[in-house]
């Protein structure tokens, strides 16, 4: 669902609270929070997504790293995850077989088992998972959080879903497909795991809002993140395809939702990019520019293509372009 859809859904409603919910619904966090000592909290999230290609076995490992991404961006460790399994009936158990192997090879990689889950005959194939984790109750990682004077961090390049969109109307070729699924398959978890000693004032996940949208839940704290557009990693040809105005109803849905809470020039196509719904994409993260100038070397020496992308100032809760 669009995010302004999903919010007119759960506008009143009463999802409960208690005293061990450390992180609830209340600001569109990635993932649940409970505490179950002084010592430990379970971090619980779900997600689940169409083929993004025709590979069962990629698409299962893309799907598992996308939903355990939510861990990650609370600074959790998956431990259990469950399979969420919508599969139609005319599809051979062989390639159900695929999908599910190739989501188990994520799971074992992020040091987590799979340890159960549900499946359901539908007319539409889905797949994804229910993960929990675990994270010290004094180490969570919020979407809320950040300080004027941060800097923010962005951990993998965008355009997901204008590749994903592209591929499939014939206009990018399976080796380009190839570059973005390796990104779309690769975990958090080392960026996550560099970052662990390092202090984080907000982190979150870059998927179906879209950068812009997720940036906007970062500044729902009380602050402004400006944006430097000329400093934002892309994958290969994400930029062409958005001036060939491809888009997909995911990106349509996020520029509805967010008009009016951004300000500043920018391109058609660059404007597509900011909406782009990104599938498995990367942390988006807040912090000082001490613990950056010590983080990005560190991050890039694992193999962690991170960009400084903007910063954080007083003001309202928006987001500004820069060139």
């Amino acid at each position: 669902m669009g995010p302004g859809d999903l919010r007119d859904l759960m506008t009143g409603i009463a999802f409960g609270d208690a005293p061990f919910v450390l992180v609830g619904t209340e600001t569109g966090d990635d993932a649940g929070v409970v505490c179950l000592n002084e010592e430990l909290a379970l971090v619980t999230s779900a997600d689940y997504i169409t083929p993004p290609l025709d590979d069962p076995q990629l698409y299962g490992e893309i799907a598992a790293a996308n939903a355990l991404s939510d861990i990650y961006a609370m600074g959790g460790r998956p431990v259990a995850a469950l399979n969420i399994c919508l599969f139609p009936a005319e599809i051979e158990l062989a390639v159900l077989r695929e999908i599910l192997q190739g989501a188990a090879s994520k799971v074992r990689e992020a040091g987590a088992c799979i340890v159960g889950g549900h499946t359901t005959r539908g007319q539409e194939l889905l797949y994804g998972l229910s993960v929990t984790g675990t994270v010290h109750p004094r180490r969570i990682r919020r979407n809320i959080g950040a300080q004027p004077g941060d800097v923010l961090i962005l951990t993998k390049p965008l355009g997901t879903g204008l590749l994903i969109s592209g591929y499939r109307r014939g206009l990018v070729s399976a080796a380009q497909m190839a570059q973005v699924a390796s990104g779309m398959a690769s975990l958090n978890r080392t960026a996550a795991e560099v970052l662990e000693p390092r202090q984080v004032h907000a982190a979150t996940d870059v998927t179906g809002f879209g950068l812009l949208g997720h940036a906007l839940g970062m500044a729902r704290s009380g602050v402004t993140l400006h944006l430097e557009l000329q400093r934002l990693p892309l994958y290969p040809g994400a930029l062409e395809l958005a001036e060939r105005g491809v888009t997909c109803s995911g990106a349509r849905a996020n520029r509805a939702a967010y008009a009016g809470q951004w300000v500043g020039q920018v391109s058609p196509a660059l404007e597509e990019v900011l909406h782009d719904p990104q599938t498995s994409g990367g942390l988006l993260l807040a912090l000082s520019p001490e613990e950056a100038a010590v983080a990005l070397p560190e991050l890039s020496a694992a193999g962690v293509a991170a960009v400084q992308i903007g910063w954080v100032s007083h003001g309202p809760p928006q987001i500004v372009l820069h060139p």
